[in-house]
């Protein structure tokens, strides 16, 4: 583990002395990569350095054992070599777990899509339901949610909605929520009182920058209409609401939630970099799938994961076999339990994968 630690410390070194080149200074775009190398290599760094502290008090308390008689003093150094020892123990395993490689797009802001799925009505304030949860969640994260695009239900709720989500890391947590969400409850419109299932479906994509996507200006044709707000009305008599359509592959974004042309452009254009930055990226989420349960949601976004029993107050994570009776809590946006615990069984995964 040593070795592989003085590598990690090394390389650390050299990217730092590379971003003081002046001929790298220069090129901003190398200049990023090598910063965001540097900053995700930090903490590895730090614990490498407590952990080689570590083993050199060890080394030396043994030592100390050999060669020293006063038997007080011994006993000291005997007490202090179970603690250094316990210490190590506990950070080798901090760092085994570092040591995974990490998907390189975890650190990334996210676009979000919700949409209705089957259930009609009550799927569409389902996937209302999930948003607001989703916005709680943000809120309490301190990060930034904007709104891109959405269609209203007929009777609440989304049939279609899309935001923005920036912050720290955001990828990273906000990816266990890609795939198929489940609600049993009895709908509004219901009068018989009979439970119904419905579905709706989330994707999390990590955010793709000018450095991941180049578009050529050619590429895309771009069309402006007037945004419109509930019930179909117009909110706005100028034509500020941009579609965006990327000719060579038909993918197509949309942004009318600014008031501003210039600013619904922006964000159309983010989200288009996104989805076209996504359909090299499933390649690789394909193959991570194949290995991983905890991310099948992510390889194959047709895959139910969740389940939300409105009768029970029960939600269950189909992943991970986990079942959690506190239903009201999570879709107040406390899903940071169901989150660390996805989490806590992917990284025993990879584990498992770094060993095999």
């Amino acid at each position: 583990m040593l070795e592989k630690l003085e590598a990690i410390y090394n390389r650390w070194k050299e990217i730092g002395d590379e971003m003081n080149n002046p001929t790298v200074m220069s090129d901003m775009k190398k200049y990023i990569k090598l910063h965001k190398s540097y900053k995700e290599l930090q903490p590895i760094v730090d614990a490498y350095k407590e952990y080689k502290n570590i083993i050199d008090n060890i080394i030396s308390t043994k030592k100390i054992l050999k060669t020293e008689k006063d038997e007080e003093f011994r006993e000291l150094a005997k007490e202090e070599l179970t603690e250094l020892t316990g210490k190590r123990n506990v950070l080798e395993e901090e760092i085994r777990v570092m040591l995974i490689p990490a998907d390189p797009q975890d650190s990334k802001n996210t676009v979000v899509e919700i949409r209705a799925g089957t259930g009609g009505d009550e799927a569409s304030i389902f996937a209302g339901d999930l948003y607001r949860m989703y916005i709680k969640y943000c809120e309490s994260k301190g990060w930034k949610v904007e709104l891109v695009d959405f269609t209203e239900g007929t009777v609440g709720g989304f049939k279609e909605v899309i935001f923005e989500v920036k912050g720290k890391d955001v990828y990273g947590q906000m990816k266990y929520e890609s795939g198929v969400h489940r609600v049993q409850r009895v709908p509004k419109t219901e009068t018989q009182g009979r439970v119904h299932t419905s579905a709706a479906s989330v994707v999390v994509l990590p955010e793709a920058d000018e450095f991941d996507i180049e578009i050529g200006t050619n590429d895309v044709r771009k069309d402006i209409f007037c945004s419109s707000g509930p019930g179909g009305q117009s909110v706005n008599t100028t034509y500020s609401a941009v579609r965006l359509t990327h000719i060579p592959t038909g993918i197509v974004a949309t942004c009318q939630d600014q008031k501003s042309q210039i600013k619904n452009y922006d964000k159309a254009m983010s989200v288009l970099r996104t989805r076209i930055f996504e359909l090299e990226y499933k390649k690789y989420l394909d193959e991570v799938s194949s290995k991983r349960k905890t991310m099948v949601s992510t390889g194959d976004r047709s895959a139910k994961i969740r389940t939300y029993n409105w009768p029970q107050g029960r939600v269950t994570e189909h992943r991970i076999n986990l079942t959690m009776y506190n239903l009201p809590s999570i879709i107040d946006g406390n899903i940071q339990e169901l989150i660390d615990q996805l989490q806590l069984a992917e990284n025993a995964e990879r584990l498992k994968e770094e060993v095999g």
